[in-house]
């Protein structure tokens, strides 16, 4: 049961570090711009202001980052409903294989969306990346890591 509850308490973490990831502007940092895979702030006097993204990035990549991070959140909420929906389905000894397929395609779009990110964008620019951005990677490891454990994992009782 400690087992069980500690993989929900990971799942529900992943899941809030990705919806964190692709919804706050924290992807890119100058000292008078912020970036996000949604929009661009540009500090004006002491003002933000924000700008759309199209015009500054190739509109292919970008939206392959954008889809990859909505995507990302959208096959980890899915692969939490599917657990809890397992636990009651499956019979003895039976692995977790679709929860576990969709935290692995889950891993894929946010590893996807943040290695684009990482090799197209801002190569010209001096800056930082950010906290989303950074958490995008965490999200990554911590969806593989659910992936992996739900793939190995088997229903002890019913």
């Amino acid at each position: 049961m400690l087992v069980l509850a500690g993989i929900v308490v990971l799942h529900i973490t992943a899941i809030t570090l990705l919806l964190v990831a692709t919804i706050d502007n924290a992807w890119w940092f100058t000292d008078s711009v912020a970036t996000d895979v949604w929009g661009r702030w540009e500090l004006a006097g002491s003002a933000w202001h924000y700008t759309n993204l199209k015009g500054n990035y190739v509109e292919e990549y970008l939206q392959v980052v954008q889809a990859g991070a909505v995507l990302a959140c959208i096959f980890s909420i899915l692969g939490l409903f599917v657990f809890v929906a397992q636990l009651f389905t499956l019979s003895k000894g039976q692995r977790f294989t679709f929860s576990g397929a969709l935290m692995l395609i889950s891993c894929l779009c946010v590893m996807i969306a943040a290695s684009i990110y990482t090799d197209i964008f801002h190569k010209q620019e001096q800056g930082w990346f950010g906290h989303s951005f950074i958490l995008a990677w965490i999200s990554f490891v911590l969806t593989f890591i659910l992936g992996v454990i739900y793939v190995v994992l088997r229903k002890k009782s019913e």
